[in-house]
């Protein structure tokens, strides 16, 4: 990049795109300065000068003056032709669309090698928590055993309006609507897509892996019933949607997105509203916590602004992890304890390794065990939305040791 400010294309105005804007008001050090911007509402009224706005995407995208475009709008599919035309003119993007990135990662990856220009995203996992530059430089693959986090600061708000405030899930999920924090339609969030996408973005600069996000598998937190937030009143927890991936033994990872419930003296029993956490876990770092707003303009902006920051140094992703020698492959092989609540009428123990406890009434059963994970996706009844499934409390980021019959257990 050139030594004078650099020059940016922002594309989107709404709730990031003006804290971008405004941010970059009160940042003087930062040596950047955006020339235009591009919008789709003719409509609309902006507090900036009009002539800054454009309805024309190739006044950015072929403009030689512009050297880093921003991508910042909530249409993936249109995110994803102007991330790839930026790149393909030799422009730096920086982007917060995970889905955007998550679905169509390896052509992007390609992109950058070939055209030898960066494209930075913190924003899109963690929104203020700045966790894949941390992946990316501080953690060597050799020594990182996990990574589990709250990613999603909609369903974080929704339950802590459930448990904390004793809302129900509509109310909460009308909160966080009004708030800005859920979509019209929150299906993204709410059933653990949106948790999804990151985790696959985690797992590339975590482990190298490189995976659809399709072969995640992601539960959300539609499925928590009020008998199951009783339960875990009466057990002294809360539930949480957590993502995470685990280093196996063989060269293996674990990676999947459920509910679970989280003990009081877990760190992410105190994670509310909004706020994302990630607990890492490596061989000499031992456990490690980063705790920031996961929603919301000025945290989404201010991981946005760290990476047009990052482009002054001339910074990019290396992408060290994904050309080592053996890169580990993903695996649904280990097993995993779980609570399951559903109602009467069915007997699912049959699928179980062991069942530590179970409970039938005339409304609901549950059941306490250890289940083998490929079981547990392939099961029948576990893709029933009337049933509940949430992982095991543990006070540590999981660990994994190997049982009896050479069975490997996840231990929550």
């Amino acid at each position: 990049m050139s030594k004078e400010n650099i020059k940016i294309g922002l594309f989107g105005f709404g709730c990031v795109g003006k804290g971008l804007w405004n941010v970059l008001e009160q940042t003087p050090g930062i040596r950047a300065e955006i020339l235009k911007i591009c919008v789709k509402d003719r409509a609309k009224t902006r507090p900036v000068d009009a002539s800054y706005f454009t309805f024309n995407a190739d006044e950015l995208l072929y403009n030689e003056e512009v050297q880093v475009i921003v991508e910042l709008i909530d249409d993936a599919e249109a995110a994803y032709h102007i991330v790839r035309t930026a790149l393909s003119n030799g422009k730096a993007v920086i982007t917060a669309n995970k889905k955007m990135l998550a679905e169509h990662f390896e052509e992007l990856y390609h992109l950058q090698q070939k055209h030898r220009v960066p494209l930075l995203y913190e924003a899109a996992c963690c929104a203020s928590i700045p966790v894949i530059r941390n992946l990316e430089e501080y953690y060597d693959n050799d020594l990182l055993h996990s990574i589990a986090g709250i990613v999603n600061g909609s369903t974080n708000f929704i339950l802590t309006r459930i448990f904390r405030d004793g809302v129900s899930y509509p109310e909460a999920l009308e909160q966080a609507q009004a708030l800005g924090f859920a979509e019209t339609d929150p299906r993204l969030d709410v059933e653990g897509f949106d948790a999804r996408y990151k985790l696959s973005l985690l797992l590339t600069h975590a482990f190298g892996i490189r995976v659809a996000p399709k072969a995640i598998f992601s539960l959300g937190i539609t499925r928590i019933s009020p008998y199951d937030a009783q339960f875990a009143g009466e057990k002294d927890c809360g539930i949480k949607l957590i993502a995470r991936a685990v280093k196996l033994p063989g060269n293996r990872v674990a990676a999947f997105v459920a509910p679970a419930f989280v003990r009081r003296d877990d760190p992410f029993y105190h994670v509310h509203d909004e706020y994302n956490a990630v607990k890492i876990q490596s061989s000499f770092a031992d456990r490690q916590l980063f705790v920031g707003k996961g929603a919301g303009a000025f945290p989404t902006a201010s991981a946005v602004l760290s990476d047009i920051s990052a482009l002054t140094y001339q910074y990019k992703y290396e992408y060290k992890k994904i050309v080592q020698a053996s890169v580990p492959e993903l695996s649904n092989d280990f097993v995993v304890d779980v609570f399951v609540s559903y109602n009467p009428g069915r007997d699912i123990t049959a699928d179980f390794i062991r069942v530590e406890e179970q409970f039938s009434s005339a409304a609901r059963n549950y059941l306490v065990g250890s289940i083998r994970f490929e079981r547990l996706l392939a099961a029948e009844w576990a893709k029933d939305p009337a049933y509940s499934i949430i992982l095991k409390a543990d006070t540590e980021i999981p660990v994994i040791r190997y049982e009896p019959q050479a069975e490997l257990a996840f231990h929550y």
